[in-house]
């Protein structure tokens, strides 16, 4: 293991997010709220642990193995979401402790969208402004981590997804190198960031909340400057604004890269590609299920008002985006419950969505089906295939393994709830809300995470870095095998 090499790259990590400070006290003095002091601070505190990490080892740049990027990959999310933590500690407005200036941190940070902070409309600009940044950056994190990070270290929905299935991803040659290929991820990130502040403005947010809400969009996050989140705003244009780029965001970014290669947004790239298919063939029946059970509750006074909140709703919960525009947890109970359950699809492979994602349920699928067939047919073989392609033994054991993981961690994140207090219902969907990087959950959590027990916000932590980072990536560390030399 190379100890010194890894430390050198984790100063470089902390002296580069330093930066990123400077944006909100920009703000801060922009709009004269007195929130700039914490991150000036902040900024120099970071970048003065950054130096005496980097510094002694400056010039450690041996070459890094697989077991190397595997701890840089989990030290990246906890190092920079535990350094997040500083503003919301020094700042006077929110007034929150310790637990709490970690868990929004983190849950910024992996773009869960939970939030322990109440009064949203009231804090400086600088904080709110903050928030979403975090959420921008760990969006553009999970891309490259999912595109062009754990594909190398050999793991991942993208790594089985690339090696296994022919089409826009594998024929566009995606440049093998990691800083160019993040440099790609970048642009494409960039310029639907900048197409969706532009969309919400000329809607008629201010510039302020258009920027801010286009970070958490295209980041799949679901942070907003208002307590009452996108229903604030109150128009049906916004809404569906928020639909189309979430829709965007939830897609592979492989094939964005693909599209935009080409020398434009070609409609052939998408449809060609199993997964995109299946993805929005999930988004048409779910959206379908809640508009046809609103009507029938007459939950709304007309049928368009239905149609918007339906379709906003199962979009932004499907996608774990967790955007909200009315208390959804209101709704008819089976509602609420089957969209909780949906966000354990999530978005596509490579995407800025949490969930399992929908290339792992088609893969679960496929083999159940030929699994029956069998069933009829015990001498027939049969091969599992995606996209006109057959896939190896190898693939359909390592989805299998990475569900078997998923609900074992599921599980016993939630044992270690109740084991706080919490109630069965509360603790089910707080893990689901957490583990799906989804936001909002039922009972206790419906509304914020604010009034549930310090002990069991770092559970909910532990569960928000065991989603982001595919289980297995946080989950081989505990392994004894991973540190023997």
């Amino acid at each position: 293991m190379q100890f010194r090499s890894i430390l050198r790259i984790v100063g470089l990590l902390l002296a580069l997010f330093s930066v990123s400070m400077l944006a909100p006290a920009f703000i801060a003095l922009l709009y004269r709220d007195g929130a700039g002091v914490s991150f000036v601070t902040t900024f120099f505190v970071l970048l003065v642990c950054g130096f005496l990490f980097w510094f002694p080892n400056r010039r450690n740049k041996h070459e890094l193995k697989a077991r190397d990027g595997f701890l840089i990959v989990v030290l990246f999310w906890t190092v920079i979401g535990s350094a997040g933590a500083l503003p919301f500690l020094m700042s006077d407005t929110p007034n929150i402790s310790v637990t709490d200036a970690f868990f929004e941190s983190f849950s910024a940070l992996t773009t869960t969208g939970a939030t322990v902070i109440v009064g949203l409309d009231e804090l400086p600009k600088a904080i709110l402004f903050y928030r979403q940044l975090l959420q921008w950056f760990g969006g553009m994190g999970i891309i490259v981590l999912a595109v062009a990070i754990l594909p190398v270290l050999g793991i991942g929905g993208m790594q089985l997804y690339r090696a296994e299935i022919p089409g826009p991803v594998k024929d566009s040659k995606m440049t093998p190198r990691i800083a160019e290929t993040a440099k790609a991820l970048w642009y494409i990130y960039l310029s639907l960031t900048v197409a969706c502040a532009a969309a919400f403005w000329a809607a008629g947010m201010t510039p302020f909340d258009a920027i801010a809400h286009s970070f958490s969009t295209i980041a799949i996050g679901g942070f907003s400057t208002h307590d009452a989140s996108m229903g604030y705003f109150d128009s049906h244009t916004i809404n569906m604004i928020t639909v189309v780029f979430l829709l965007i965001s939830a897609c592979n970014y492989s094939l964005h890269f693909a599209a935009f290669a080409s020398g434009g947004v070609h409609p052939k790239y998408y449809l060609k590609d199993p997964e995109f298919r299946a993805f929005l063939l999930i988004q048409l029946v779910l959206f379908l299920i809640c508009f046809s059970v609103l009507l029938r509750h007459h939950s709304y006074d007309s049928v368009y008002d239905a149609f918007d909140q339906a379709l906003f709703q199962s979009v932004s919960i499907s996608t774990t985006a967790g955007f909200t525009t009315t208390g959804f947890a209101e709704w008819p109970l089976f509602l609420p419950v089957l969209l909780l359950f949906s966000s354990f699809i999530g978005g596509c492979a490579g995407s800025t969505g949490g969930g399992m994602k929908v290339i792992r349920i088609l893969l679960l699928t496929l083999q159940g089906v030929r699994e029956m067939k069998r069933l009829v047919h015990p001498r027939a073989v049969y091969t599992i295939k995606v996209g006109g392609t057959a896939l190896s033994h190898r693939v359909v054991d390592a989805v299998w393994g990475f569900f078997s993981a998923y609900a074992l961690v599921f599980v016993v994140c939630m044992l270690g709830l109740i084991a706080t207090g919490m109630d069965e219902l509360s603790a089910f969907s707080a893990i689901a809300a957490t583990l799906n990087n989804l936001g909002p959950g039922l009972g206790e959590v419906a509304l914020h995470f604010g009034e549930i027990n310090d002990r069991a916000k770092w559970v909910l932590i532990v569960s928000m870095l065991f989603g982001r980072l595919e289980i297995f990536t946080l989950l081989i560390l505990l392994t004894p095998s991973f540190w023997r030399s």
